[in-house]
């Protein structure tokens, strides 16, 4: 039988800001108590053909045109950045868009320097450590095993723990909103 998870989904308000849509419990279904959806896209097809590897290139933040990426990431604890000043983290965090070719994603970042949105729809698990998720209107502390359904919103992360934070994503190319 598998276990209840939490669930949290981002979505839009009707002022174009980034906010929680759900946070809750998803169970397995009555008629298969093995498997739980944890949420359903309608279209991508993908190719399986060819026998290089598709992950030997260089790291972008937002999948190919089309496409999608599978990623661990890993959050630096905030205390990391405490002897720095507000124009030195802004400085590491434009440099850090720009190495992942996506200064463009910086669109507005009055809750943080590193706030940004792509046009995908992610799937993220937290693996490890302390991590919370910001918005526009809000945020949400997340434990291991959580689940985040981000639907294209201008979000940040926050490491407010002592030790690194480890996820899991996966980032499907989407139309923007």
């Amino acid at each position: 039988m598998l276990e209840p998870i939490r669930r949290v989904v981002t979505g839009h308000s009707t002022a174009s800001k980034s906010l929680i849509l759900f946070d809750g419990t998803v169970r397995p279904g009555p008629d298969l108590p093995t498997d739980a959806y944890l949420w359903v896209s309608d279209a991508t097809p993908a190719s399986n053909r060819g026998l290089i590897d598709a992950a030997a290139r260089s790291v972008k933040l937002a999948p190919p045109k089309g496409g999608s990426v599978f990623r661990f990431v890993s959050f630096p604890p905030a205390s990391a950045f405490a002897a720095m000043s507000p124009e030195e983290i802004e400085r590491v965090m434009a440099g850090l868009f720009e190495q992942l070719g996506a200064t463009d994603a910086r669109v507005d970042m009055s809750r943080g320097p590193g706030m940004h949105r792509t046009h995908t729809l992610d799937y993220i698990v937290l693996l490890s450590g302390e991590l919370t998720l910001v918005l526009d209107e809000g945020e949400v502390d997340l434990k291991p095993f959580d689940v985040v359904v981000q639907r294209g919103t201008n979000h940040g992360w926050v490491n407010k723990g002592q030790t690194p934070a480890l996820v899991a994503a996966v980032m499907i190319d989407a139309e923007p909103i």
